[in-house]
């Protein structure tokens, strides 16, 4: 915005109050694009005009494009946040963490409202009094469901307002046994109630209770000698036992639970509800954000809570959270009768670890799809993302060595994990060739510089990490090597041998990771391969060295026959092994020249004649 621009947004945002509300972003053509609340209007939407502090690249691009603001005065903060939510909804601003498809799951409705309930299917919330299940981001759980309350209760599929409309005749359901017929009055209202209680139940994960009240009124009728609806219900009983081995049940002291999981890679993150009802996994809903550049977890998470979790008909009495959130106090509030809870140990820990295994799982199947990934990141590599606290999952991996043998022979290995695997093809080993004697720190330098100035130059992807062999010194000096090269946005650590201690860039004290944590365990993986290979070529080299020096040590024997023995035989034991004749055989090599070599090496010689006979 230029200064002629700003002058009256200026003016507006200065007579703004400071009391709670929304404000909305708008471009030169009105549309919305985003929307933010705030506790006090007027110094949250003056801080968007100090651009020198303004560090998102995000927050950058919406300034470039904003010409007005419109702001809404609420009562209180909870107020401002349903109202963002509604208007998020409302304009889809491009700015603003996006909830893909948020408003396209259907639910299951039971119209308890209407004096004989019907079980319908809608992707509408609306409150007039129906009870809603869901929302089913899996169809076919729900037409699963639906099926089973076809099967084993009798609700009417007629459109009636009964008692006011009723029919001359039953339908056809009446006649094939799926209805009951309360619109002849064929059955009561409070029966037809009382089945309707039964599959709210059941529809509320309680098959258990429905399970014992058909059994009880299967008795009964049989002790009434009504045997024909005995075998209806015990028709029924079979279904509903079937149905009580559940595919997940998770006892953690009972209870009611809706438990939040939550995996990021990038601007892509996926939350992940587990619905667990009297101690039973019963449902899994899931939500993929995108639009996440610059966006803390916190504040995704907490995005997620307000659009994707609150809207919902349905609370648990508890609720779990993998970490702490923005706005927590006020989505508390817009929960009454919901405990909010952030474990981090126990058995609500261990389920708040499966909900984001699940989110993980989902995560990976959306980067899968759209190919973005060609093998499924193992879960190490998304704890070491959670124990680092990176914003992208780090696929890929790579670790640098310096390995050094008194002083000499100082080359360099580096190792790329991808997924969590080594990818051997990727693996680059250096000699160093600026610095002389001993010093790590710029030889790190000098071989994280060459490193990535090649892979840029040939336009190669970069890793997700770097990870150095070494303490604070050796990360330093790679850090330098990659701001000189204006590459300084790539996550970078270190590991240090003794204590196995994790260093990152501006943290003063190192982290200590569990040494059963599988990100820990995925890093001395690397740094461990990353030193064998670093360690075999050093080795190597030492061994070139040396047989390299004793062969200069023969007279007449210039670098191409020097390379033509080392070919031919390996080393200079293997010379040294070899005969007159077989040395004389190789192209520039005679007699004469095959027996000096052999003496030079303190082999004795004999006429290569005889030696040929006696082979």
């Amino acid at each position: 915005m230029t200064e002629s621009e700003l002058a009256p947004l200026a003016h507006k945002i200065a007579n703004l109050p400071e009391s709670p509300g929304v404000y909305l972003w708008k471009d030169t053509e009105g549309r919305v694009l985003y929307v933010g609340k705030a506790k006090r209007l007027r110094s949250r939407v003056r801080s968007y005009l100090a651009a020198d502090r303004i560090e998102s690249i995000k927050t950058l691009a919406l300034m470039r494009q904003v010409v007005d603001v419109d702001t809404i005065v609420v009562p209180s903060e909870a107020h401002a946040l349903i109202l963002e939510n509604n208007l998020i909804k409302e304009y889809r601003p491009r700015f603003n963490i996006a909830l893909r498809d948020d408003k396209s799951y259907p639910y299951i409705k039971v119209t308890v409202q209407e004096p004989f309930p019907r079980v319908i299917v809608t992707r509408r919330l609306v409150d007039d009094g129906g009870r809603y299940f869901g929302p089913y981001t899996d169809v076919g759980a729900m037409r699963r469901a639906l099926n089973v309350v076809k099967r084993i209760f009798t609700v009417r599929s007629c459109n009636y307002d009964m008692p006011r409309e009723m029919p001359e005749r039953p339908c056809l359901d009446y006649h094939i046994g799926r209805c009951k017929a309360p619109c002849i009055f064929a059955q009561s209202q409070v029966e037809y109630r009382a089945m309707i209680d039964e599959v709210l139940l059941y529809l509320d994960g309680r098959t258990d209770e429905v399970t014992r009240r058909v059994r009880e009124r299967m008795e009964e009728a049989s002790m009434r000698l009504d045997f024909e609806r005995a075998a209806e219900l015990r028709n029924a009983l079979r279904h509903l036992e079937l149905l009580e081995e559940p595919t997940v049940v998770v006892e953690v002291e009972g209870g009611d639970r809706d438990v939040i999981g939550y995996a990021r890679d990038g601007d892509e993150a996926c939350a992940v509800v587990l619905r667990i009802r009297a101690g039973k996994l019963l449902a899994r809903e899931q939500q993929v954000l995108e639009n996440l550049e610059g966006e803390s977890d916190a504040a995704v998470l907490s995005a997620y809570l307000v659009r994707g979790y609150l809207p919902s008909p349905e609370h648990a009495s508890e609720l779990l959270a993998p970490f702490e959130f923005d706005d927590r106090e006020l989505i508390e509030q817009s929960l009454p009768g919901t405990a909010v809870r952030v474990p981090q140990r126990g058995p609500r820990r261990q389920l708040i670890d499966l909900a984001e295994q699940n989110a993980r799982h989902l995560l990976e199947e959306q980067k899968l799809a759209s190919f973005e990934a060609d093998e499924r990141a193992v879960d190490p590599v998304y704890e070491l993302q959670r124990e680092l606290g990176l914003t992208t999952v780090p696929r890929a991996i790579v670790c640098f060595d310096i390995s050094t043998a008194q002083g000499t022979d100082t080359v360099a290995s580096c190792v790329w994990f991808e997924n969590g695997r080594p990818k051997r093809a990727e693996y680059r080993k250096f000699k160093i060739k600026t610095v002389e004697g001993t010093d790590d720190f710029a030889s790190m330098r000098e071989v994280v510089t060459r490193y990535f100035q090649r892979r840029v130059e040939e336009e190669k992807p970069l890793p997700d990490l770097v990870m150095i062999d070494g303490g604070k010194g050796q990360l330093a000096a790679a850090r330098a090597a990659l701001e000189s090269l204006g590459l300084g946005s790539l996550h970078t650590v270190s590991l240090a041998k003794r204590e196995e201690e994790v260093f990152v860039p501006g943290r003063g004290e190192s982290l200590r990771l569990s040494r059963r944590s599988p990100g820990l365990r995925l890093l001395q993986r690397a740094r461990d391969e990353a030193h064998r290979f670093a360690i075999t070529y050093n080795r190597k080299r030492r061994a070139m060295r040396t047989v390299t020096s004793e062969l200069l040590k023969i007279p007449g024997i210039g670098p191409q026959r020097r390379r033509a023995l080392l070919h031919a035989f390996g080393s200079v034991q293997g010379v040294r092994d070899a005969n007159e004749a077989d040395i004389a055989r190789l192209p520039g090599f005679s007699a004469a020249s095959a027996r000096r070599v052999l003496e030079a090496l303190g082999v004795a010689t004999a006429n290569p004649t005889s030696t040929a006979s006696d082979s």
